[in-house]
């Protein structure tokens, strides 16, 4: 098992007090780019589902610590990687990921993953940190000596990571915290 996950699972009863509020607006901006109705959405990275709860989505999440918390939110939970997901081909309206892509064991994997589980003209939709910002930069620093095996992004690397896991990346906002969106494709061919 990753630090990661293990940290996570450790941090899980003070995370709520740590991290700041999911940003609704940036979410809900995000979820307008899709191409469908959004009635099936989920959290990959959901963690204590402080985003989860502002869309209304189901949580997705390695460590059992931080599932246990968004379960006593109320919340659907289900215990995966974003590597690995348990949904099927085409099953999802959108998915969000929200300041969680950088601890992905593999985040290109996990972004062709979230690819294949999207339904035609559903939406991806990542909040992440800036590494070329300098606050971003200063968070990459920290995660790093903290053990952590991140992997932050600027903006443009994260618009071509999208293209690359073949959804058509829609900036939202840029900056310390960016918004980019991935669109499925309503014709694509998954062959």
């Amino acid at each position: 098992m990753r630090w990661d996950v293990q940290a996570f699972d450790l941090f899980a009863p003070l995370y709520d007090i740590w991290m700041p509020s999911a940003d609704e607006t940036a979410l809900r901006k995000g979820l307008a780019c899709a191409d469908r109705e959004g009635d099936r959405i989920i959290d990959v990275g959901g963690g204590s589902g402080r985003a989860a709860r502002t869309v209304g989505a189901t949580v997705v999440d390695p460590a059992a610590g931080m599932l246990a918390r968004a379960r006593a939110k109320g919340l659907e939970t289900v215990q995966a990687s974003a590597t690995d997901l348990p949904h099927p081909d085409d099953s999802v309206d959108a998915v969000i990921v929200v300041d969680a892509l950088h601890h992905f064991p593999d985040p290109e994997a996990g972004l062709a993953e979230i690819s294949r589980v999207l339904a035609p003209g559903g939406v991806l939709v990542v909040r992440e940190f800036d590494r070329s910002t300098r606050r971003g930069r200063l968070l990459e620093a920290g995660e790093h000596l903290f053990g952590f095996e991140s992997t932050f992004y600027t903006a443009a690397e994260l618009e071509a990571a999208i293209e690359a896991a073949g959804l058509e990346a829609r900036p939202v906002e840029y900056g310390f915290e960016t918004t980019v969106c991935g669109v499925a494709p309503a014709g694509r061919d998954d062959e």
